[in-house]
């Protein structure tokens, strides 16, 4: 297998997007706060790294039959390197005070469509 930047290069060189993006995948602890409680604050914070432009999506994950909520959450953040995406995660109040932990990982997107549509005289916005 070649290296992360070995293969975004020839990605890059084949005309794909090759954006790098970091994901989080976030998974209840059995040993600390109950996520409940931890809630508004991580809410908050995501927030926070929205609005600074670092956090590109996040949500709950369901299991595999995809009619119950698993618990875990998936977060993506738009980071200047790995370090950096993992003291954002690390500074998520659900990871700080160990109702989660997580795991990183770099996501590099290639190939995919985004559609997007705003009502101007509506003020209104669809993502699809």
């Amino acid at each position: 297998m070649p290296t992360w930047g070995e293969y975004k290069s020839h990605a890059q060189e084949r005309g794909a997007l090759a954006l790098e993006l970091y994901v989080v995948e976030s998974t209840p602890s059995e040993d600390g706060p109950p996520v409940p409680e931890v809630l508004p604050d991580h809410l908050a914070y995501q927030r926070d790294l929205e609005v600074a432009g670092n956090l590109a999506f996040a949500g709950p994950m369901s299991d595999d039959s995809g009619e119950m909520m698993l618990g875990t959450g998936l977060i993506v953040y738009r980071a200047d390197s790995l370090e950096h995406a993992r003291r954002l995660a690390e500074g998520d109040p659900m990871h700080q005070r160990g109702a989660r932990s997580f795991r990183l990982r770099r996501w590099l997107i290639n190939e995919g469509s985004l559609q997007l549509s705003v009502g101007l005289s509506t003020n209104t916005v669809k993502l699809g």
